[in-house]
């Protein structure tokens, strides 16, 4: 397939690189146009623009980092929106708010184009390694014609459903759950080590009892050893995505007190100069808090 992918960073370089290597022809555009620059090497054309990027193309890929971004990319003034082909498809692999998706499948159904809202779960080193989760809803047919570029760069996809928006829903809920677990690790970690128990010890009785998921156990490690850079996911970007998830909670009526505990927890981490650290920098947080270094 002709691709144009948009947003090279972390994430995006390693996703556009694998599509590259499935025998995709792939244009790429970032902001900053020497974070694409790698992936000439790997046959990938580097564009000046968005709409340049996307004017030939059968599918637009999107992979940045928030709703004002993506919205400059698609709408703004050298935006792909009427560059992309009709009966071509926007792939909104960003986690983006729920109402904007739904924005997003309005706009496209407009110019008569596909949309599919298809987020990820996985940090760099999956993407990668071509090991992300993909979680995917639009048209059926429309997710059956892209579905081939979700298996060049993730072991799995979930389908949603019809209506874009419930993957962003899952998204946040996702993403939700591993600030949530974050956040009791570090009041974990915070406990034992003040009551004398040694990070490494505590570690070793975790990995042997409670984890079965590689999520935990690698973010158990990164808060034992107190390595918060540098960021697979940036503690900024956990405060937006919590952010999203309280107002998608609240248009749905349903409380989350959690996550307003978490929201200062994040809010405190980027008042604090650490906004480019690891959202696992919370545990950090947890740990000054209680008179840790």
């Amino acid at each position: 397939m002709r691709i144009a992918f948009l947003g090279t960073g972390h994430m995006g370089l390693p996703m556009a690189r694998n599509l590259a290597a499935a025998g995709h022809e792939v244009t790429a555009w970032n902001r900053s146009r020497e974070k694409a620059e790698p992936l000439a090497e790997h046959g990938v054309r580097i564009a000046d623009t968005p709409a340049e990027a996307a004017q030939e193309a059968e599918v637009a890929i999107t992979m940045l980092a928030e709703d004002h971004a993506v919205e400059e990319v698609v709408f703004g003034d050298e935006g792909f929106y009427e560059a992309l082909p009709q009966d071509a498809v926007h792939v909104s692999c960003s986690t983006i708010g729920v109402e904007f998706s739904r924005t997003l499948a309005d706009a496209h159904d407009l110019q008569r184009q596909g949309y599919v809202a298809a987020p990820v779960f996985g940090r760099p080193e999956a993407a990668d390694a071509r090991k992300l989760k993909v979680v995917a809803a639009g048209a059926a047919d429309v997710v059956e014609r892209v579905r081939p570029l979700f298996d060049a760069i993730g072991e799995r996809t979930f389908l949603v459903g019809d209506d874009p928006s419930l993957a962003n829903v899952v998204k946040l809920c996702g993403n939700f759950l591993i600030a949530s677990m974050i956040e009791t690790l570090g009041e974990s970690f915070a406990l034992a080590r003040k009551s004398g128990v040694p990070e490494d010890v505590f570690l070793e009785i975790l990995n042997g009892t409670f984890f079965s998921s590689p999520i935990f156990a690698g973010y158990a490690k990164a808060i034992a050893e107190k390595r918060f850079q540098p960021a697979g996911f940036k503690l900024r970007l956990g405060l937006k995505d919590v952010r999203l998830a309280l107002a998608a909670a609240d248009r749905a009526e349903v409380p989350m007190p959690a996550a307003s505990l978490l929201h200062d927890r994040f809010l405190t981490g980027v008042a604090t100069g650490r906004g480019d650290h690891d959202w696992s920098g919370i545990a950090g947080l947890v740990a000054e808090a209680a008179g840790l270094d």
